[in-house]
């Protein structure tokens, strides 16, 4: 998906309050300079998320190594996994435990350092208790239940630490609802914001629901010609893939999978993409968004 101006602002402006801490002037504004050129250069051809990757590597060049989510990310997990079971309890107690599931899995997707800056834990506790509220698009919904019963292959693409927690709760209904399904767990190759690695993915006990595999790479998001070539004949191989996040989104969009989409519109550009108000969930299908 090409970057929006939109974007484009975000990308710089983040970059600008990143290194205000720094005293030389002379330096910060070679490097933002040097921002400027990489999305200009790339822009085009290149989702949001492979130009942050290529200002990151700038990043490092120029500050050094930025700031370190691991014990962040460990405390988020942690935290989601102290709720683990009382939202199995509700989610197995409901009426429609599929789609509760998905609403908890949607929730989750608020832990997002890299779009929002910080994460407000009472906003959270808040989303949590009302997810039995949450709108789920009816159609989606029912070609999504469709499919599970024909598929052979499922890939989760997840997103960030905390929200694989509820993901995985999503994962345990989606093998009791299609349990002839074969699961394949897609992570970040490298450490990236707060997005979810294999450490991650063993600290919350993913593997218990599939195969879990890295994607290779380092970017906030599933660049297929960047991917390794086990996730990407995994991606290639599956009937239905479930796609976390906006980064996932952005680096996916247009390319002709059977993607469902599952995450909270948290920036500007998904609020007028989607006409939904902030913290709003989108859970579409790639198709039809062609």
């Amino acid at each position: 998906m090409k970057v929006s101006a939109e974007c484009m602002h975000c990308l710089v402006k983040r970059q600008a309050e990143n290194i205000k801490k720094y005293p030389d002037e002379e330096k910060k504004a070679e490097y933002l300079g040097k921002v400027l050129g990489i999305i200009a250069a790339n822009a085009a051809e290149e989702p949001a998320p492979v130009l942050l990757s290529h200002i990151g590597r700038l990043h490092e060049e120029y500050f050094g190594k930025p700031f370190s989510f691991d014990e962040l990310k460990k405390g988020y997990n942690a935290m989601l996994m102290e709720r683990e079971e009382e939202i199995r309890q509700k989610i197995s107690g409901a009426s429609d435990p599929l789609a509760l599931a998905l609403r908890y899995s949607q929730i989750g997707n608020y832990i997002d350092f890299g779009a929002l800056g910080s994460v407000d834990n009472e906003k959270l506790a808040e989303f949590l208790e009302q997810a039995e509220t949450l709108p789920l698009d009816e159609d989606t919904y029912k070609a999504f239940a469709e499919n599970l019963k024909t598929a052979e292959k499922i890939v989760f693409l997840t997103d960030n630490c905390g929200e694989v927690v509820l993901d995985k709760l999503l994962m345990e209904v989606i093998k009791q609802t299609a349990p002839h399904l074969e699961m394949t767990i897609i992570v970040r190759g490298e450490p990236v914001l707060n997005d979810a690695t294999m450490e991650d993915a063993l600290q919350v006990g993913l593997e218990t629901c599939g195969k879990v595999i890295p994607n290779g790479t380092n970017i906030a998001g599933t660049y297929l010609p960047w991917v390794s070539a086990e996730a990407k004949q995994a991606l290639d191989e599956a009937d239905i893939l479930i796609s976390k996040g906006q980064g996932n989104f952005e680096s996916l969009h247009g390319c002709g999978l059977n993607i469902y989409y599952l995450f909270l519109c948290k920036c500007q550009w998904f609020m007028e993409r989607f006409g939904l108000p902030q913290y709003s969930g989108v859970f579409l299908n790639e198709k039809a968004l062609s």
